[in-house]
């Protein structure tokens, strides 16, 4: 994102030219026809314009959206940290029933009512047993964690989401998500995530068509120590390599939005890309692609007192369909539903097979493999992993953090290049004017229906050219004044 100002060059300027010599001959004329400027002249002007000013306006709510990403993509190692009291037990040499784990559970909160049940993943993890409870915070479980070793209970914390994220995470993630503010606070998220792309797309052809006498300088930073021509080719040369990641996290960022998701979700579904479900009456608890991240994890209704095999025969029968992941999540029966488990492991390779069972004998009632998605269904959910920095795990995270770091120094870079401009005129206004008009209204078309599909977009873009079409007023009348006096 480049905030810039086209009206000074970026080079300083050239001495003044001698005077030239006096003519002692008048050379012959020759009538030249003027040439028409090429498509990328016209909009060049048009470009810088957008790039300027929509950078000046939503940088702010893009780098409070870069700097809550960045505290995210860090909680995950933070929670290790923050609650391994909770997470980590020394390893034993048995392993205590989970049906016995769930028990100790229900006795340390005898008000919840159980709903799931993660077993511990790997040696030296503990148990989490899910509960609905009153006390829990609204669209939350009550996590209970049970060392799988002893049995004893080593805390209990609210646990979001299909994710587990833990009151670090899930506070980092609101203020992310919508600055605490709920559903009114979406909107800024969603306005970063709309305009990013435009700013991304649009820094990329004004950085590709800018001239420059070295190669190197489209990759890599140069200029003086202190020039704003070296902080532009920081920003650009960061830019550049940031762009895919940049636009990968606003489209997936754009399915969590309140208006454009609905329509990204609609235009999936009907490029039969909807994500699959267990079949009615065996698929409880088993949530969508979004939860975990603006999604709280809703409990079960409790089933009634009839025959249960019981989690371990569960587990058991979920192994013997084909579930091997280390990782899975048990949902207890609901009223006319049965068992259902789910793998969890959202690491490349992702294992997210899913089976319902019939609680009096577990039988499978259901089963839902992952690789049967649809593959616009598997590439959502692969997208919206990696923005949530669970698909690759710690790298993913880490590649997370320098996204948000390069988005925040950009901005920033951008203001700087402002300041040290500090234009008195505007930026290319009325650039418009000057595009062709087979050429501006085809624009205006594709702009119209870009802005129809994301509403924010639209929206905000309308503000922005209503304001134009003020100050453009303003600084008309204030010419016709100046010319009178």
């Amino acid at each position: 994102m480049t905030i810039d100002d086209p009206a000074r060059p970026d080079t300083p300027e050239a001495p003044p030219a001698p005077p030239a010599a006096p003519a002692t001959a008048t050379a012959p004329t020759t009538a030249t026809t003027p040439r028409r400027p090429g498509a990328w002249s016209a909009l060049r002007p048009l470009l810088l314009r957008l790039h300027f000013t929509a950078g000046l306006l939503t940088a702010p709510f893009l780098l409070v959206a870069a700097l809550s990403g960045l505290l995210y993509a860090l909680s995950y190692q933070a929670e290790k940290v923050v609650y391994a009291h909770e997470l980590e037990v020394p390893v034993g040499d048995t392993v205590l029933p989970l049906d016995r784990q769930t028990e100790i559970a229900r006795g340390a909160n005898p008000d919840g009512t159980v709903t799931a049940v993660w077993p511990a993943a790997e040696p030296g993890a503990t148990t989490r047993v899910l509960m609905a409870d009153p006390e829990a915070p609204e669209g939350t479980s009550m996590a209970v964690f049970v060392d799988p070793y002893t049995g004893e209970v080593r805390g209990q914390l609210p646990s979001y989401g299909s994710s587990g994220a833990l009151p670090l995470r899930t506070w980092i993630d609101g203020l992310h998500r919508d600055l605490h503010l709920g559903e009114p606070g979406r909107i800024y998220s969603e306005l970063a995530a709309s305009w990013l792309f435009v700013l991304v797309l649009g820094g990329l052809a004004l950085w590709f068509a800018r001239r420059r006498t070295k190669r190197r300088a489209l990759l890599l930073p140069e200029g003086g120590p202190k020039s704003r021509r070296r902080t532009l080719s920081w920003h650009g040369s960061v830019g550049l390599w940031a762009a895919l990641g940049l636009l990968l996290l606003s489209a997936t960022g754009l399915t969590w939005s309140q208006y454009a998701g609905e329509n990204i979700g609609t235009l999936q579904d009907r490029l039969g890309g909807a994500t699959p479900t267990l079949s009615a009456g065996a698929a409880g608890g088993a949530g969508g692609e979004h939860a975990g991240h603006g999604a709280g994890h809703q409990p079960a209704d409790p089933a009634p007192a009839t025959a249960d095999i019981g989690v371990d025969r569960a587990v058991d029968a979920a192994r013997a369909a084909g579930l091997d992941s280390a990782s899975i999540a048990v949902t207890l029966p609901a009223e006319g539903n049965g068992y259902v488990v789910k793998e969890t492991d959202k690491q490349f390779p992702v294992q997210l097979d899913s089976v319902a069972l019939n609680p009096a004998d577990g039988t499978v009632v259901d089963r839902l493999a992952f690789a049967d998605y649809p593959l616009l269904a598997q590439l959502t959910r692969i997208g919206i992993d990696a923005h949530m920095g669970v698909f690759l795990g710690l790298f993913n995270q880490l590649a997370l953090a320098v996204l948000a770091l390069a988005l925040a120094l950009m901005i920033l870079w951008g203001y700087r290049m402002w300041w040290l401009r500090r234009p008195r005129r505007p930026v290319g206004r009325g650039a418009w004017r000057k595009v062709p008009v087979t050429l501006l209204l085809p624009l205006a078309a594709a702009t119209a229906l870009v802005g129809w599909f994301v509403p924010l977009l639209g929206i905000s873009l309308l503000v922005l050219l209503a304001a134009e079409v003020v100050l453009a007023l303003v600084s008309r009348a204030r010419t016709k004044r100046t010319a009178a006096s």
